[in-house]
C-alpha cells in the first residue's frame, strides 16, 4: 500500500527538531534548579540575619585566596563542598580582642573594607556582611581605569549628548 505523506522529512528538519527539543528541556531543568537555589538562599539569608552580631575588630590584612589556602581551621576546611575549596574566597584576616582570626567577607564590601583600622563589622558566624569605620574618614579604593573600549564609549556618548553608562 501506498502511504500518503504531507511533506518529506529530511535529515537536517529532524536535527533541528532534535535540538530544539533538547534545548527546550535545558531550559524548563535550568528554570526548576534556578527555582530551588532560590529558596535555599533565602533561608540562608534569614539564617545569616538571624545570626548576626556587631563586632569592634581590628583589620590585619585582606586578600582574595583560594578556600584550602586561607587559613581557616581543618574542620571548616572538611565541611565546605569539594568544588568550593579550590575557589578563591575573599579573606580578611583579623583581631578580636587577642585573637587572630579569619573571616570570609562579602564580596559587595570587600573593596570597602580599609586595612589596619578598627571598624565595627556586623558578622555572623565566619562570615563578614556588613563594615562601619570607627575612626576616621572612609577611604574608598581608587576608581579602576577604564580600558580603551569604554574610552571610546564615552567620547562618543559625549559628542553624541547621550548620557553617560555607569
Amino acid at each position: 500500500m501506498n502511504s500518503i505523506l504531507l511533506f518529506e522529512v529530511k535529515l537536517p528538519m529532524i536535527i533541528a527538531l532534535i535540538v530544539i527539543v533538547l534545548m527546550t528541556a535545558a531550559i524548563i531543568v535550568l528554570y526548576f534548579l534556578g527555582k530551588k537555589m532560590q529558596k535555599k538562599q533565602a533561608e540562608q539569608d534569614a539564617y545569616l540575619a538571624a545570626n548576626k552580631q556587631t563586632v569592634s575588630m581590628l583589620i590585619i590584612d585582606k586578600k582574595k585566596v583560594k578556600f584550602k589556602d586561607a587559613g581557616f581551621p581543618q574542620s571548616v576546611i572538611d565541611q565546605a563542598p569539594k568544588m568550593s575549596r579550590g575557589m578563591k574566597v575573599p579573606a580578611v584576616k583579623v583581631k578580636i580582642g587577642p585573637q587572630i582570626m579569619t573571616f570570609i567577607a562579602d564580596e559587595k564590601i570587600f573593596d570597602a573594607i580599609p586595612v589596619k583600622k578598627e571598624v565595627k563589622a556586623v558578622i555572623s558566624g565566619m562570615y563578614i556582611q556588613d563594615v562601619k569605620n570607627l575612626h576616621g574618614k572612609t577611604e574608598l579604593p581608587p576608581p579602576k581605569k577604564k580600558n580603551i573600549f569604554k574610552k571610546a564609549v564615552e567620547t562618543l556618548q559625549e559628542k553624541a549628548g547621550a548620557k553617560p553608562l555607569k
